[in-house]
């Protein structure tokens, strides 16, 4: 059998594959899966204001389901906008979000989860701003458990830097040539090094900041990092990626290059030495890019930080917002899936919670946040 280490690595190999080479991805979904155990996933995006989602990759999903989620299912799904609440980074499970006692009674479940024999799901938000997430989903057709969680929660930095670094060579059509014909233009600062931390490209971005050395620096022809153990690692992550990036991406490949909590700057390393990276690393004798890039502190929705400051229930939260979008306990049961008497609950807990005593008033409380 396969090592968990050695199933570890190759995984992380094809994320950062897919993150150069967008088709790879529902192949890298499938991998996930094997990993974790979970019979389908999904890697999209979310937006709680306008209750907008889209897939942007699937695995082993029923196409007719997919389809009836965006037409008729999306603005039922009662995860929503709870999940995307949670921090960057944190693994979740269905129940964490909402008791399976309340998920059963929904129409989402009975008309959606059920009849595709989804047991549960494991969810990430990947990158939250303030009311759009990028995630990645994973479904079971069993009980999740610690392991499952456990092995998806290893993943997950390297999916979001996988997500991150892809998103900067949307630019391109060509997913071959992409990081050669876009280093030009992105909007992080770009290098190319070898193992000795030489220099062999550099775009506009990044000569700029070696003009301004707060960050990083340029001695002789190497790349060094202005802090001596911001620098310390990436001369050792240079060297760990011209063996092979296994090494490096089991370890983690993002540098801090700053302490302030404000204005965080951290240096991205993309092994360039196997896979689909390989052939840009070998046209420039280059082991590895680095993406500086500055990562701004999250802020709060509305929504959200009502929902922390009365500690509202995922159920409440969105009775809350639907009060917000339509008039009257029938209209909103109507949007949420829910029954009549479920939504009287809610709202009353809404109203104790919140000390007020009328729909109006939880519109005029959104209004002033």
């Amino acid at each position: 059998m396969v090592s968990e280490a050695v199933a570890l690595s190759a995984v992380i190999g094809d994320i950062y594959d897919a993150a150069i080479d967008p088709t790879l991805w529902r192949q890298v979904l499938g991998r996930i899966c094997a990993f974790v155990g979970g019979s389908s996933a999904a890697l999209y995006w979310h937006d709680a204001a306008t209750e907008r989602s889209e897939a942007l990759h699937l695995f082993n999903d029923n196409p007719t389901y997919t389809r009836l989620y965006f037409e008729k299912y999306l603005p039922m799904n009662p995860m929503f906008p709870a999940a995307t609440f949670v921090d960057a980074g944190v693994v979740t499970t269905d129940e964490d979000i909402m008791p399976a006692s309340e998920l059963v009674k929904t129409r989402f479940y009975k008309e959606w989860v059920e009849p595709q024999g989804i047991v549960s799901a494991l969810a990430v938000n990947l990158e939250k701003g303030v009311t759009r997430t990028s995630l990645i989903n994973i479904r079971t057709t069993v009980p999740t458990n610690q392991q499952m969680r456990h092995r998806l929660g290893i993943l997950v930095p390297h999916l979001q830097r996988a997500v991150a670094i892809g998103r900067l060579f949307e630019q391109s059509n060509s997913t071959e040539h992409a990081l050669t014909k876009t280093l030009d233009h992105v909007e992080a600062a770009v290098f190319l090094v070898r193992a000795n931390a030489e220099i062999i490209f550099a775009n506009d971005n990044a000569k700029r900041i070696l003009v301004e050395a707060t960050l990083v620096r340029k001695e002789g022809d190497e790349l060094r990092a202005v802090a001596p153990d911001a620098n310390h690692t990436l001369r050792s992550i240079f060297i760990s990626a011209e063996k092979g990036d296994a090494s490096v991406g089991v370890r983690g490949i993002a540098v801090p290059l700053t302490d302030a909590l404000d204005e965080r700057w951290f240096a991205h390393v993309l092994p360039l030495t196997s896979g689909r990276r390989q052939q840009t690393g070998n046209d420039y004798a280059a082991v590895a890019a680095v993406f500086i890039r500055k990562t701004p502190p999250n802020a709060l929705s509305p929504l959200e930080g009502i929902a922390k400051l009365y500690k509202l229930s995922a159920s409440e939260v969105r009775v809350f917002d639907a009060v917000c979008k339509v008039n009257g306990v029938k209209a909103i049961s109507d949007l949420l899936g829910i029954s009549q008497a479920t939504v009287k609950t809610h709202l009353h807990n809404v109203f104790r919670k919140t000390k007020t005593k009328r729909q109006i008033d939880l519109v005029k409380l959104a209004s002033g946040m």
